[in-house]
């Protein structure tokens, strides 16, 4: 249909449960949200499976993937090093039957997306939206993706204690705290990473990725993650916070938009890529996030959509908003 529409047009993009558009989410209806750019064609590259970016001069690159590709971390990884900058902004595609994203074609499995020259002026920033539970701590023993011991103390207890619930001497009393755990993410941050700027007081910042967690081990005093672990990594309990989510987002829009002024330059267009888990009715009301998204950027053009994953930097995050912007030229 949109090449019918517009022909010559190189068209990127991905499904989702929801998207957005100047201000307004459209959740589990049929919904549509265009953006043209007009790109000199020496400065983009459409890539897929089908179609490797391989040398072509990328600055950085969108990127819309499927969620149940094998190795997808790694996958990312490695396109992001092809790339100048090693930056990747974009999300994994969402839908409540069938998950699709394309580049000129529709696909299922892998990834795709368009990079851009150096000429293409993009500037992007990641809000998280949980709040730690507690201090962040030493990943002192695990097996793959269960951690038995932090800061040399049983993982389970540290749990325990910072959802400041007693530790059960039975492990059939632990069915009691069922409810909390279901409510309960992992902040991680690898052991090669620097701990400045992961925290602040209204939240995290971007080095730290958030995971599920899936399970614990009463007899070995464990906490099983959504994650494979390695010794060293830094770990804190959170959970999902609107109140902090809604001053971090705020936060990075202000931030983009003085880091645009300071270039003596306009928004051109935004893209949002937000959590599935996020959205408006997470926020209090219908289409909140998105309005204060754009009321953050002010008249630009914002499209979006409510993903399954969220791609930031080279790695894959979880309920965090990806902003991107870009500039027109001084």
């Amino acid at each position: 249909m949109c090449r019918g529409l517009r022909p010559g047009v190189a068209w990127v993009g991905a499904s989702g449960v929801g998207i957005c558009a100047s201000g307004v989410e459209y959740f589990d209806e049929p919904a549509l949200a265009l953006m043209l750019a007009e790109l000199p064609v020496e400065q983009f590259h459409l890539f897929s499976g089908a179609r490797p970016l391989g040398r072509w001069d990328a600055e950085l690159a969108q990127v819309h993937a499927d969620g149940s590709t094998p190795e997808l971390q790694e996958l990312l990884s490695e396109l992001a090093d092809e790339t100048r900058s090693g930056y990747l902004f974009g999300g994994l595609a969402s839908g409540r039957q069938r998950a699709v994203h394309l580049a000129d074609g529709v696909w299922q499995g892998g990834l795709s997306g368009v990079a851009f020259g150096p000429a293409v002026q993009i500037l992007s920033r990641v809000s998280q939206g949980c709040q730690a539970l507690g201090p962040e701590r030493l990943v002192t023993a695990c097996e793959g993706p269960l951690v038995t011991e932090l800061d040399g103390r049983p993982a389970l207890d540290c749990l325990m204690q910072d959802l400041a619930l007693p530790v059960p001497t039975a492990s059939a009393d632990f069915r009691d705290a069922v409810p909390r755990f279901r409510k309960t993410l992992i902040g991680l941050r690898r052991a090669s990473q620097d701990k400045g700027d992961t925290r602040r007081s209204d939240g995290y910042g971007p080095h730290v990725l958030v995971r599920h967690l899936v399970g614990i081990d009463p007899q070995r005093r464990g906490v099983a993650v959504a994650e494979r672990l390695e010794l060293g990594q830094r770990l804190s309990f959170c959970e999902r916070n609107p109140e902090a989510a809604r001053r971090d987002l705020l936060r990075i829009c202000t931030e983009l938009r003085s880091e645009v002024e300071d270039r003596g330059a306009s928004i051109a267009g935004a893209v949002y890529i937000s959590c599935a888990g996020r959205g408006g009715p997470h926020f209090g009301a219908p289409s909140a996030e998105a309005r204060w998204v754009q009321h953050g950027l002010g008249e630009a053009p914002l499209v979006g959509m409510f993903a399954a994953g969220e791609i930031a930097h080279a790695s894959l995050y979880g309920y965090t908003g990806v902003l991107t912007v870009f500039l027109t030229r001084p």
